[in-house]
Formats: C-alpha cells, sequence, structure tokens
C-alpha cells in the first residue's frame, strides 16, 4: 500500500527581526487537551492526479478560512512518524488566527456509542516565534521550521 501524502503551506511574517509562523491546532477530542507538539502546518492529503502546490494551497483554505497567495518557496518533504510524507511551502503572508473557519469531520463520539458528532478539523490557530513553534509543532514537521530557519540565516548573514 502506498504511503499518504500530505501538502501543506508554511505561512510566515516579519515582526522586526523575529520571524513568526502560523500554525494549527487540530480539533476533535483527542487533541482536546494536547499543546506541545500537536500543533501543524495547514496541510491535507492529496492525491497523484493533484498538483503539490494546488493542494496545499486548498487546505489552507479548507483549515482556516483564508486563501493565500505570494512568492512560494518549495521546502525539502519531511516524513511524520507514522509514514505521512509532508510536501510543503512557506510563503510569507499574514491573517488573523483568531478568525480562522475551519470545515469539519464526523466521528463516532463517545467511542462505542452509536452517536456521531461533528468536530472542526482545526479548532484553533496561532502566530509564534521559531522558538516556542519548534516546541509546538508535530515532531515530524520540525524539519520545516528548521528549513525556514536556514533560509533567513542566508538571507541576514
Amino acid at each position: 500500500m502506498a504511503k499518504k501524502e500530505s501538502a501543506g503551506v508554511l505561512m510566515y511574517r516579519l515582526c522586526g527581526s523575529t520571524v513568526e509562523v502560523f500554525l494549527v491546532h487540530p480539533g476533535g477530542p483527542f487533541w482536546t487537551n494536547k499543546d506541545a507538539g500537536a500543533w501543524s502546518i495547514p496541510k491535507g492529503e492529496f492525491d497523484k492526479h493533484d498538483d503539490p502546490l494546488e493542494a496545499a494551497k486548498r487546505e489552507f483554505q479548507e483549515e482556516t478560512g483564508f486563501t493565500v497567495d505570494g512568492a512560494f518557496i518549495a521546502l525539502a518533504p519531511v516524513r511524520q512518524a507514522g509514514g505521512k510524507l509532508v510536501y510543503a511551502w512557506a510563503v510569507e503572508g499574514d491573517c488573523r488566527a483568531e478568525s480562522i473557519k475551519s470545515n469539519s469531520f464526523t466521528m463516532e463520539w463517545p467511542p462505542r456509542s452509536g452517536k456521531r458528532k461533528e468536530f472542526p478539523e482545526v479548532d484553533r490557530a496561532g502566530w509564534f516565534s521559531l522558538e516556542v513553534a519548534k516546541e509546538k509543532i508535530l515532531k515530524g514537521q520540525l524539519g520545516l521550521l528548521d528549513q525556514l530557519q536556514r533560509i533567513f540565516a542566508r538571507v541576514t548573514s
């Protein structure tokens, strides 16, 4: 069976000399009380017929309600613990994290209850310095932040 692939956008902004990144927190009952190591870039799965960058833009819009455009910088894909390969593009931008509007999913909740409940795919978003983002983001996506940090290190040196 082929490994799943996701595409996402790592939006960043400059606040003085500080680089901040936009991350989202997954919705649903399994993530409610999790913070460190739970956040992600807005991303989603795509199939072989999709253009990965277009899929990344679509997923950003579906998970946040915001469109994204600009000069996209391709980052090297990273592999998450479950084997999923994540393709990502960094882009400078800005949006109001507190104003996200996410799509939703339905699942049986509580487990084995026979009841189905709807949850937002993303329950909140935030802007974080790279240092704080490294504590918040899923370990499998840390490499994306490292790549962005290296890009800025080259630009400022």
